[in-house]
This record gives structure tokens, C-alpha cells and sequence, in this order.
């Protein structure tokens, strides 16, 4: 004879069931969610590995590209060919890409500039490179208040002592915030630490960001007149800040003869800059011969996109890498 089991107990069982079948069905979704999620981040890991094994060959390319150049030409680089700024594409295995476009690679203002001297030994505040700074600043139309402030800040900023300068500011002037921080007292690394002068506003950052470069040096931006550009006329106008105005500048840029200057003397014995009272460590600044490269690279590969910027040393030959930068 059969058991009897009540409406009561079956509900009890039928409920119990339901409710494993739920707990198991919602581990179950944790764990192929789980597995979901461990496979994308070993794709993605396989990406950025392939990535930039694949930049460490376009790079290797690109330094050959280089040296030959400068082999050609070892007195001048001018902007013969149209590589300045000339986007270069490689086919990858599996149907990557690899976009390359080489610059010069200072034509821009060197933050580290600002000071004299090397790592490891004292860095004294520089004039001529406040002056530039501030002169840059001034003619992207920075109030002159906000650019002096700014340039004698990022030379406190680096310099070695603990004095501040003219308008500067030290150590005192950062340790009163919410999150109180030191100055670097070393060379900028990178062009966005300047966001941490107590002078900078997102504006002027945002403005200034283009023109600045950290190199790895404090020597007065190597600007190379032969490969400069109309467009690039601000950096020719800091060199005298207050007597080279920008529509100066680009008339100076725009005439240059076709085969670029010869010299720094007929350089600054053209019509337009002949009068000018320009400091010695001034006039030897403007280069004729590009020693700074920069890289742009972009890796395409299995469905991500990666970027890196490089700067690039052919002071001496073979070419080599000094600082190296990658983005998403």
C-alpha cells in the first residue's frame, strides 16, 4: 500500500527543486561568465603582446629609414622626400596593420630647457630657456601675467635648490592643498607633468600641450630651421621673445630658400631678423641638421588598436630609442 504524501509535503519538495534548479542554473551563469571574461583578458593579453612584438619590428624599420637619411644628408635635413609628417603603412601577419609616420622630433619647446645642467649634478634656473617659455606662451596668447608665472614655476619646479624665483614657487606653494606634494627638483619626464604647477589651468595646459616636449636633456630646444614649418612659426618667434612677432615668423619660414639654409649666419642675416639683439647661446640654438626623431605608431592586430610614441637619438649612429610611450 502506497505512502500518503500531503498537498502540503509536495509543495515543500516542488519548492526545493525550483530552488536547486535557480542556485544551479545561477552558478552556472557565474561560471561561464567567469570563463567569458578569463578568455577575453587572455585575447586581449595575446593583443598586446603580439602588439608590440609587432612595433618592436616597425620600429626597427623605421630606424633604418632614419639612418639612411641621415647618412645621405649628414651636414643638412631638410624636408627633401616629404617624410616630415608622411604616414607610411606595413601589412602585418593575419591581417594586421602597422601605421608609421616619422617627424622631427624637436621641433618643439624642451620643458627641461628651463634649467642648465644634467641628472645627478645641480640644475640651476636658465634665463634664455624662462624667456622662451614664457615668449612661446605669450604668443599662443597666454595672458603675459600667466606666462611669466607658469615659466618661472616650471624652473623652480626643476631646478635643484629650494629657493623660489622671480613669480616662481617651491615646495611651500604645493604643501597647503587637499594632497600636498613636492616639486620634482629633477628634468621633466613627460610634458603633462606641468599640470602640477600651481600656475596651470586646463585651458593654457590644453593650448600649450602641441608645442611642448620633455627630451632628456636641458639643452635649448635643437629647433631645426630647415624643417620647420609655416605653421610652426611660434617656435621661431620664442627664440626673441618681444621682437619676433608671428607674422614675422612665417614670412622669415615662407621665404626660406628651397634647399633650406646653409648656415646660421645667413640664417639670421635674412632681412626680416638682421636687427635683432639675440643672446650667443641664442644664436647657435637653431639647427641645420635634425638629431631628434619622433615616431608615431599604430598597431592594428586581432581586433585591438594600440598607439606608441617614440623618441628617437641619431646624435650618434645606429640610431636608438630613448623614451618609448604606448596608449590604448
Amino acid at each position: 500500500m502506497k505512502p500518503q504524501v500531503s498537498e502540503r509535503e509536495r509543495g515543500a519538495a516542488l519548492l526545493a527543486v525550483l530552488l536547486l534548479v535557480a542556485v544551479t542554473g545561477a552558478i552556472a551563469a557565474a561560471m561561464v561568465e567567469d570563463l567569458r571574461l578569463s578568455r577575453s583578458v587572455a585575447v586581449n593579453a595575446s593583443a598586446r603582446d603580439q602588439g608590440r612584438l609587432f612595433a618592436d619590428g616597425v620600429e626597427q624599420l623605421a630606424l633604418l629609414t632614419i639612418d639612411d637619411r641621415v647618412q645621405q644628408s649628414p651636414e643638412r635635413t631638410t624636408l627633401a622626400g616629404g617624410w616630415n609628417g608622411a604616414a607610411r603603412t606595413v601589412q602585418l601577419p593575419g591581417g594586421g596593420s602597422a601605421d608609421i609616420i616619422v617627424r622631427d622630433g624637436a621641433n618643439c619647446f624642451n620643458l627641461n630647457s628651463v634649467v642648465d645642467g644634467q641628472p645627478g649634478r645641480p640644475l640651476v634656473r636658465r634665463a634664455s630657456g624662462v624667456g622662451q617659455f614664457m615668449g612661446l606662451m605669450i604668443a599662443l596668447e597666454v595672458p603675459e601675467a600667466d606666462a611669466r608665472r607658469i615659466a618661472e614655476d616650471a624652473a623652480d619646479w626643476v631646478d635643484s635648490d629650494a629657493l623660489p624665483g622671480p613669480s616662481g614657487a617651491e615646495d611651500d606653494a604645493y604643501a597647503g592643498g587637499p594632497a600636498p606634494y613636492r616639486t620634482g627638483n629633477t628634468l621633466f619626464a613627460d610634458p603633462g607633468e606641468i599640470r602640477a604647477l600651481s600656475g596651470m589651468t586646463p585651458d593654457i595646459y590644453a593650448r600649450l600641450r602641441p608645442w611642448l616636449c620633455a627630451m632628456p636633456t636641458s639643452d635649448l630646444s635643437p629647433i631645426n630651421i630647415n624643417t620647420l614649418g609655416v605653421e610652426q612659426a611660434p617656435l621661431l618667434a620664442m627664440l626673441a621673445p618681444g621682437q619676433i612677432s608671428i607674422d614675422r615668423a612665417s614670412r622669415v619660414l615662407a621665404a626660406r630658400p628651397s634647399g633650406g639654409w646653409n648656415n646660421q649666419v645667413e640664417f639670421w642675416r635674412t632681412e626680416a631678423l638682421s636687427e635683432l639683439n639675440v643672446p650667443l647661446d641664442v644664436q647657435v640654438q637653431p639647427q641645420l641638421k635634425t638629431s631628434w626623431f619622433s615616431l608615431d605608431v599604430r598597431i592594428r592586430v586581432m581586433g585591438s588598436e594600440y598607439r606608441e610614441t617614440v623618441l628617437v637619438d641619431s646624435r650618434l649612429q645606429p640610431s636608438r630609442i630613448v623614451q618609448r610611450r604606448w596608449t590604448d
